[in-house]
C-alpha cells in the first residue's frame, strides 16, 4: 500500500462562526428543526427522569446538537453510525421515531429494544445506527469492524464512529487506528471533544490536548472543527466523507463541544462554574447561533420559528404520553433476542 502523508489542521481556540449563508433555506430550517428536537426531547427527558419514570443511567446531550446534526447532513443513506451512551441525540438524527426513544428510556415494550435497553442500548437497523454502547471506547472497534465489513463487501458505505474525549485514552481506540489505515477502512472517528469526559477536564486528563492529532502516528488526517457550529460540522463532515469515499482510508475529527448538564442526571458537575456555563450558553450555544443566522439573513421570520418551536414541543410530548400508556414488557421478554 503506498503510504500516504498525515495531514493535521490547527484552529486557534475554535473555528471562526461560519459567516456566510452556505446552505439552503430548507436545509438550515431542517437543521435548526432537528437540534431543537433533540434539546426539548432530552429536557423532557429529564423531567421524567427526575419524575421517577427513566430509571438507571441517563446521559443528556444538551449543548451538543450541532455535532451530530450537521455530521449527519454530510451523510448519505446506506451511511452507518455507532456512538457511546449519550446517544438521544444520535437517534433522532438519524431519523429515529422520539416515539420509540422515548418509549425505550422508560422501559416500555413501545420502544427500540422492547424496554430492554433503556437508555444506553438502542438499535435501529432500519436507520444503520448501531448503538448507544455502555463500555467506555467499547463501539471503536466495532464502528471499524462495520468499515471492513463495507469494504469486504465493495460497497461506498461509510461508517462514522463517535466517542468522547474521554474515550479517546483508551487502548482499544488506538489498536483500532491501526487497523483501519492499514487496510484503508471507510470509517469517519468523531472525538466529541465535550471539555470534561465524566469530571476531569481534558487538560488534567490528557497529555496531548489536541486530540485531532491522536492519529497522526497511524497517518490517519485530523481535524479540529467547531462543534458549536452546525455549518461548520457539515462542513468537515463533507470532506470526510468524500476522503473515505475515494478509499483512501479512515480520517479523523475532533468536534470542540460542551454540554450544559452533568455527565449523567446523577452528575452535580460541581467541578466546573455556573459562570463557565453560562458564558457558554450565551455566546456559543449551536441552536441560539443558528437561530440568529436564520433572522439576519431572513431565512424565516420569528413567527414562522415560533411555528417550528411549537411543533417540535408537540412532537416531544407526544413522545412523552406514549412511553408513559405504552406496556412494561412481558416477563416472558427475558428470555427472547437472547444468544446462546
Amino acid at each position: 500500500m503506498a503510504s500516504k502523508k498525515a495531514t493535521t489542521s490547527k484552529a486557534n481556540g475554535s473555528t471562526p462562526k461560519s459567516k456566510k449563508l452556505k446552505a439552503s433555506r430548507e436545509d438550515l430550517l431542517h437543521y435548526y428543526t432537528d437540534m431543537l428536537l433533540i434539546r426539548r426531547f432530552e429536557e423532557k427527558a429529564g423531567q421524567l427522569y427526575g419524575m421517577g419514570l427513566i430509571g438507571g443511567f441517563c446521559h443528556l446531550y444538551i449543548g451538543q446538537e450541532a455535532v451530530v446534526v450537521g455530521m449527519q447532513a454530510a451523510l448519505e443513506d446506506g451511511d452507518q453510525v455507532i456512538t457511546s451512551y449519550r446517544d438521544h441525540g444520535h437517534m433522532l438524527a438519524c431519523g429515529m421515531e422520539a416515539r420509540g426513544v422515548m418509549a425505550e428510556l422508560t422501559g416500555r415494550i413501545g420502544g427500540y429494544s422492547k424496554g430492554k435497553g433503556g437508555s444506553m442500548h438502542m438499535f435501529s437497523a432500519e436507520k444503520n445506527f448501531y448503538g448507544g454502547h455502555g463500555i467506555v471506547g467499547a463501539q471503536v472497534p466495532i464502528g471499524t469492524g462495520l468499515a471492513f465489513s463495507n469494504k469486504y463487501k465493495g460497497t461506498d458505505r461509510v461508517c462514522v464512529t463517535y466517542f468522547g474525549d474521554g474515550a479517546a485514552n483508551q487502548g482499544q481506540v488506538y489498536e483500532s487506528f491501526n487497523m483501519a489505515e492499514l487496510w484503508s477502512l471507510p470509517v469517519i472517528y468523531v472525538i466529541e471533544n465535550n471539555q470534561y469526559a465524566m469530571g476531569t477536564s481534558v487538560k488534567r486528563s490528557s497529555s496531548e490536548t489536541h486530540l485531532y492529532k491522536r492519529g497522526a502516528s497511524f497517518r490517519i488526517p485530523g481535524e479540529e472543527v467547531d462543534g458549536m457550529d452546525v455549518l461548520a460540522v457539515k462542513a468537515a463532515g463533507e470532506k470526510a466523507v468524500k476522503w473515505c469515499r475515494a478509499g483512501k482510508g479512515p480520517y479523523l475529527l475532533e468536534l470542540k463541544t460542551y454540554r450544559y448538564r452533568g455527565h449523567s442526571m446523577s452528575d452535580p458537575a460541581k467541578y466546573r462554574s455556573r459562570e463557565e456555563v453560562q458564558d457558554v450558553r450565551e455566546h456559543q450555544d449551536p441552536i441560539n447561533n443558528l437561530k440568529e443566522l436564520i433572522l439576519d439573513h431572513k431565512v424565516a421570520s420569528e413567527n414562522d420559528l415560533k411555528e417550528l418551536e411549537k411543533n417540535v414541543r408537540a412532537i416531544v410530548n407526544d413522545s412523552a404520553e406514549f412511553a408513559q400508556s405504552s406496556p412494561e414488557p412481558d416477563p416472558s421478554e427475558l428470555y427472547t433476542d437472547v444468544l446462546v
